[in-house]
C-alpha cells in the first residue's frame, strides 16, 4: 500500500537537501560573479555545475552505504580545501594589483574544478540515499535542477555587485570563497 504521508515527506526531504547542496553553489557563483562574468560564461558554468550535481550523488550511490563515514568528511575536506585554495589565489590577485594567473573559470579545467569543488559533497550524501531510492530519478533531477539555478542566481549576483565595487569585487569573491572553504573544514 502506497502511503501518501511517507511519500510527501520523502519529496520534502528531497527537496530540502536539493537546496541545501544548491547553496555551495550559489556561495561559489557569488564569488565568480564578483571576479567578473559574461552571461554565456553563466550558462556554461551553472550547466556543468548542475550536471555534477546529478552525477556525484549518483556515483555516491554506486560506492555504497559501506563507506559514508569515512567519505562524508574527506569530501567535505576535499571541497573545503578546495575553496580555501580558490579563495586565497583570488584573494592574492586582487592585492597583487598585476594580472596574476588564476584558474580561469571559462576553460574546460576551471568549468570542472569550480563544479567539483561545490558538487563533491552532494557525493557524501549520495552514498547515503539508500532510503530514497524509491525517488532516484526524483532526487537526481532536483539535485541537478537546485545547483543550477543556485549556481546561475549567485553567478549574476555577484556579476551585478562587481560592476559597482570595482577592483575590489575579485578580493571579496576570494574572501567569500575562504570563508565558505574555512566552514566546511571546521
Amino acid at each position: 500500500m502506497f502511503d501518501m504521508s511517507a511519500s510527501a515527506g520523502h519529496f520534502i526531504a528531497i527537496l530540502l537537501m536539493a537546496v541545501a547542496l544548491g547553496m555551495d553553489a550559489f556561495s561559489l557563483g557569488v564569488g565568480i560573479g564578483l571576479k567578473g562574468v559574461r552571461l554565456l560564461d553563466i550558462l556554461k558554468l551553472s550547466s556543468v555545475i548542475a550536471l555534477f550535481h546529478m552525477l556525484m550523488p549518483l556515483a555516491g550511490m554506486v560506492t555504497g552505504h559501506y563507506v559514508s563515514e569515512l567519505l562524508g568528511g574527506v569530501a567535505t575536506s576535499v571541497a573545503g580545501g578546495l575553496l580555501l585554495l580558490l579563495g586565497s589565489h583570488m584573494l592574492y590577485s586582487s592585492l597583487r594589483g598585476e594580472h596574476t594567473d588564476s584558474i580561469d573559470h571559462r576553460s574546460g579545467l576551471g568549468i570542472v574544478v569550480f563544479s567539483l569543488s561545490v558538487s563533491i559533497d552532494s557525493f557524501s550524501v549520495g552514498v547515503s540515499l539508500g532510503m530514497f531510492s524509491d525517488f532516484l530519478l526524483f532526487t537526481v533531477l532536483m539535485f541537478g535542477f537546485f545547483g543550477g539555478v543556485m549556481s546561475v542566481l549567485g553567478l549574476l549576483l555577484g556579476r551585478r555587485v562587481s560592476r559597482s565595487l570595482g577592483g575590489y569585487g575579485e578580493a571579496l569573491g576570494g574572501v567569500i570563497l575562504l570563508t565558505f572553504g574555512l566552514l566546511f573544514l571546521f
